[in-house]
């Protein structure tokens, strides 16, 4: 019988908590129904809180817990849950509160214990020096200021899951769905996996959350660098023009050395690659906003050769503009 400790923190979003409980149950509905080579044990789990008490999620909600984190207690699985705040930096930089879980983080990896996150759960493994050397990803939002803070980690941004030594992560928010179903294929089968997805309507092949990425929400969109400010503004006027480092230099008086250095530190990209991801986000709004056709769109942003739009799209955001419009078209 798999037991999974739910270990949850206060501000975390509540379907952090529900989610993988729901998924279990699905799973344990329909073991008894899903051809395996082996019986399958029912699922079981207990939420647990650092001080034992009940946390309080980013809505306000309490929820009850069955006891305390413990880094001996037994465990096939432990599923950290993800804060929900504001300012993710004031929260990690007050290490005293996390330092019993970070702890008994560690000590559960040191055990052979599958440790399960998402969003910015990543965060919390990285403090515990659990992600150094190791892939992981995280909320794309967070992805500039996580890969600043975490150098050593391996970070893969763009996709939905990642798994390495026991460590699985889970991108943005709603990844806890996949990675739910990721600790079903690992402590249940494969073909339960399946047959939960389908029930629950999950889908199984999100692989990349790239097509997902709304540049104004990123971590770097609120730097107070007023100078790489303008040149963004800059860019955005003249996204259709063929881009010049040269012109963007002179126009906020700066060498292209120093507007290089400044734009990395500010955005965590140089000028022409924030660019692409720039031209990229317009034709995703695009896309998702009018009617235009895809041609149309290309030139728009600055692009005059179709075919090479269209494969840069599908690199960057894992789809097809066609595919993209369908899904996101409002």
């Amino acid at each position: 019988m798999p037991l999974i400790r739910i270990w949850a923190v206060n501000h975390a979003l509540a379907s952090g908590i529900a989610a993988p409980t729901d998924i279990l149950t699905a799973a344990n509905h329909l073991a008894p129904t899903t051809p395996a080579r082996r019986t399958v044990a029912p699922f079981r789990w207990r939420i647990e809180s650092i001080d034992g008490r009940p946390v309080r999620t980013a809505s306000g909600q309490l929820v009850p817990v069955d006891g305390t984190i413990d880094g001996g207690s037994a465990a096939d699985a432990i599923w950290l849950t993800a804060p929900f705040v504001a300012d993710l930096e004031r929260l990690l930089a007050r290490p005293g509160p996390l330092a019993p879980l970070l702890d008994a983080l560690r000590r559960q990896h040191a055990r052979g214990t599958l440790i399960a996150t998402y969003c910015t759960g990543a965060f919390l493994l990285a403090e515990a020096g659990l992600l150094d050397g190791r892939a992981a990803t995280t909320h794309w939002s967070k992805a500039s200021s996580f890969q600043a803070r975490y150098p050593d980690v391996a970070l893969r941004a763009s996709e939905v899951l990642t798994e390495q030594d026991g460590i699985l992560c889970g991108g943005a928010i709603t990844s806890y769905q996949n990675l739910a179903l990721r600790l079903v294929d690992k402590l249940a089968n494969p073909r339960l996996a399946a047959s939960v997805a389908k029930l629950m309507l999950i889908d199984m092949n999100r692989i990349s959350q790239d097509s997902y990425i709304d540049v104004s929400q990123m971590s770097h969109a609120g730097h107070d660098d007023a100078s790489v400010a303008r040149a963004l503004r800059w860019m955005e006027r003249h996204l259709r023009e063929p881009f010049s480092l040269a012109r963007l230099s002179e126009h906020v008086a700066m060498s292209e050395r120093t507007l290089h250095r400044r734009f990395r530190e500010a955005v965590g990209a140089p000028p022409l690659k924030y660019l692409q991801t720039l031209r990229i986000e317009v034709a995703k709004r695009l896309l998702a906003e009018t009617k235009i056709g895809v041609d149309a769109v290309c030139e728009r942003v600055g692009y005059t050769d179709i075919s090479g739009f269209r494969q840069l799209f599908k690199r960057e955001t894992g789809i097809a503009p066609g595919e993209y419009r369908r899904r996101f078209m409002r």
